[in-house]
């Protein structure tokens, strides 16, 4: 069962979409940025690449799972997908699924992002409990 669920209700994060929006397009190198931001606390390390090229259309992000496996993931308006799995790799031979979110593409690839997802979410509740809302 995939969910696709979105942790910003939860989490506070700096990222303003009007800010990556270039008329209809977007800068997706800004756009990579803020995925990272948005998901760092649940990954042992996740970074825009700086050897691979971005552009307007297309930037890719490095990241390494709780579990320890590395992936090279490149993002487009079609989402995001594993196109290698190390740093800085691109395997243009690799035809690997587009998600929509980093959420739904994390959910797949790592059991330890799951569980600290979830663990954020129940923190979160926890303090909305306390605070009487």
């Amino acid at each position: 069962m995939e969910i696709d669920c979105q942790p910003e209700d939860s989490i506070v994060s700096s990222f303003d979409e009007d800010s990556v929006e270039l008329g209809d397009v977007k800068d997706m190198r800004l756009e990579a940025e803020a995925v990272v931001n948005d998901v760092l606390f649940a990954v042992a390390e996740m970074h825009v690449s700086q050897s691979l090229t971005s552009a307007l259309d297309v930037a890719y992000i490095n990241v390494e799972t709780r579990e320890g496996n590395r992936y090279c993931l490149e993002l487009t308006e079609a989402g995001l997908r594993v196109v290698g799995y190390a740093f800085d790799q691109v395997n243009e031979d690799l035809n690997s699924q587009y998600h929509e979110t980093v959420y739904s593409l994390l959910d797949t690839l790592s059991p330890g992002y799951r569980e600290a997802f979830g663990n954020a979410l129940l923190q979160q509740l926890e303090r909305l409990k306390q605070n009487g809302q």
